[in-house]
């Protein structure tokens, strides 16, 4: 497939492609005019860097799933991902369970709603550090 078909196919413009292929995440065949000829192999790993780009990964990160590299680093670059990933997961969830909770409060004042404000309780300093509410 050429640049274009590729870029079309994933919504892309071919500029991110050429870019992809100058930091290494990319290397598809030349034809022999010159123009990059890509395989099915290629447009699998265009899909593993949107995937990753996805999941939050920078492309520094992505770099460790291209062939050749490292089989430790890429676990020990995959677990530290997969770490902030969960930390991510995590507080989007806090963030979903918050929204829902105000979305069950017919109180007028929100923060006076006891469902809310046990949303909240573990942002609220207590009592023994000396903050008076």
């Amino acid at each position: 497939m050429s640049i274009g078909a590729v870029a079309a196919h994933f919504g892309l413009a071919p500029h991110v492609l050429r870019h992809w292929e100058s930091v290494g995440l990319l290397a598809p065949a030349r034809d022999p005019a010159g123009r990059r000829r890509y395989t099915a192999g290629d447009i699998t790993r265009v899909a593993v860097i949107l995937r990753a780009k996805d999941a939050g990964l920078s492309l520094e990160s992505i770099r460790v799933l291209a062939p050749g590299a490292d089989p430790a680093k890429r676990r020990d670059v995959l677990r530290e991902e997969a770490a902030g990933l969960r930390r991510r997961i995590a507080a989007a969830q806090a963030s979903l369970e918050l929204l829902e909770g105000g979305l069950n409060c017919d109180y007028e004042d929100i923060t006076q709603c006891p469902n809310f404000k046990r949303l909240v309780a573990d942002r609220i300093p207590d009592a023994a550090s000396g903050v008076r509410g």
